[in-house]
């Protein structure tokens, strides 16, 4: 059923034709990417592996999703991409997914 869900998301994203923002949510952790289908390629990466200790200290899991989105959306605007479809797979548009969209829509990524 999962794998029958993020096919159905990312078949109707694939008309677009645009880069595409791909969320991956593990138990403990969190991961977005920001990929080129045409090409095949992973343009910007990032996940809360990459915060350092300061930034999730006396944090839950959804606010460290939001800083995941604003640092996120900071690295894609050093290489200029402005514009992104949200891919998220075959997670519910809720909790921790959500707040990464939100985290990169506060840091000036459109979708």
């Amino acid at each position: 059923m999962r794998q029958r869900r993020q096919r159905r998301v990312r078949l109707k994203l694939k008309e677009k034709r645009r880069l595409r923002l791909s969320v991956f949510r593990s138990l403990k952790h969190i991961y977005a990417q920001i990929i080129d289908d045409q090409a095949g390629q992973t343009l910007v990466s990032f996940s809360d592996l990459n915060l350092s200790a300061e930034e999730k200290k006396n944090k839950n899991k959804t606010a460290i999703a939001f800083l995941v989105g604003q640092h996120l959306a900071a690295k894609a605007q050093e290489k200029e991409i402005t514009t992104v479809v949200f891919d998220r797979g075959c997670y519910r548009y809720h909790g921790r997914v959500k707040a990464l969209a939100e985290g990169a829509r506060s840091g000036g990524l459109r979708f």
